[in-house]
């Protein structure tokens, strides 16, 4: 069964080689950026070092943070998953504004983690977020108090269409449940990924490069990624070829990577960032951080590959995302680029 439209999104597998598997069309494109990249570029010895770093400061895959996530009935954590998935971008507050952050235990708690409390709250204390019909009528005043906490969240009517949409898809297709979705993936995350990219236009996360289309379903693939961590790979997030997925391109690890010396900017394109002017969406330099960090990921993924160590690339991603959250890694700003996708 075709899975995409390709008069509408243009898809194409491409195949690399990588054990006579084809894969998710992401890494392909990536490479094909990274190749023709004026505004950023790969430094391979840094990259070398870094992945030596990388070998002494690896402690394991990492486990899911249950202590941030809902975990309640299985199906229920499939839709509480989609629904975080949905709505997991853009963190970072406009310039002179407070950041969005929640009361937690004696702090403040912001970025992902605040939402992944703020939607566990909901739905342990009794709102439907798991409901289709819900969601498909959510009120923009319900979906703020929802959110809660201080400070300003962007993009909040494009989070609420998101998962609206949602919604009106689950009811329309499977059912009214997001198990249903995933099962029609039939245990491949490629093909869960792409189903989302096919489905919603919140997670066809593609931009266009020189002429050609470049595929990054951050999002998409994240969802895969979360279900296999919060069943620790198997019962819903049991996929054969989690192995074909590729880091998850957003804001964050392209800051780690240029701390670390293996991304490069130009010098127009680190004054933009370090002086924290936005990027815009689509743009050949936002397109080539992001495509940049993923053919960077694959390619540590190899040397730590090489030196005996067969780490997959979302869980390269895990750990980089990790190193993120320090302020050893926080020496420079990331880019700033405000769109639903990452």
């Amino acid at each position: 069964m075709q899975l995409v439209n390709s008069a509408t999104c243009d898809i194409q597998t491409y195949a690399l080689g990588r054990k006579g598997l084809k894969v998710l069309e992401v890494l392909a494109t990536a490479k094909e950026v990274s190749e023709q990249s004026t505004h950023v570029h790969i430094d391979r010895g840094a990259l070398t070092a870094f992945s030596e770093i990388l070998l002494g400061r690896w402690v394991g895959p990492g486990t899911w943070e249950s202590e941030y996530h809902f975990g309640g009935e299985s199906e229920s954590v499939v839709s509480y998953l989609l629904v975080l998935d949905t709505i997991n971008f853009c963190f970072w507050p406009k310039k002179d504004k407070p950041r969005w952050e929640i009361p937690y235990k004696s702090g403040w708690l912001s970025g992902y983690y605040a939402l992944a409390v703020a939607l566990k709250t909901a739905l342990e204390s009794g709102i439907p977020l798991a409901d289709a019909e819900y969601l498909a009528s959510l009120k923009l005043d319900d979906f703020r108090r929802i959110m809660g906490g201080r400070g300003e969240l962007q993009l909040v009517p494009e989070r609420l269409e998101n998962l609206r949409a949602l919604g009106e898809l689950l009811l329309r297709e499977y059912e009214g449940r997001a198990s249903h979705l995933v099962q029609a993936a039939g245990g491949s995350a490629v093909s869960l990924a792409r189903i989302l990219a096919e489905k919603l236009r919140s997670f066809r996360d593609i931009a266009d490069y020189q002429g050609k289309k470049v595929y990054f379903y951050k999002r998409a693939q994240l969802f895969a990624a979360d279900l296999h961590g919060a069943f620790g790979g198997k019962e819903w997030g049991s996929f054969r070829d989690m192995g074909e997925l590729t880091a998850f391109a957003d804001y964050k690890l392209p800051q780690v990577l240029r701390h670390a010396g293996v991304l490069t900017y130009e010098a127009d394109l680190s004054s933009k960032v370090d002086q924290v002017i936005h990027l815009d969406p689509g743009s050949p330099e936002e397109v080539e951080i992001r495509s940049n960090t993923i053919w960077a990921v694959d390619l540590i993924r190899e040397e730590l590959k090489q030196r005996g160590k067969d780490f997959r690339a979302f869980e390269i991603d895990w750990l980089l995302w990790t190193f993120g959250q320090s302020d050893e890694f926080r020496a420079k700003p990331y880019h700033r680029t405000a769109t639903i996708f990452y």
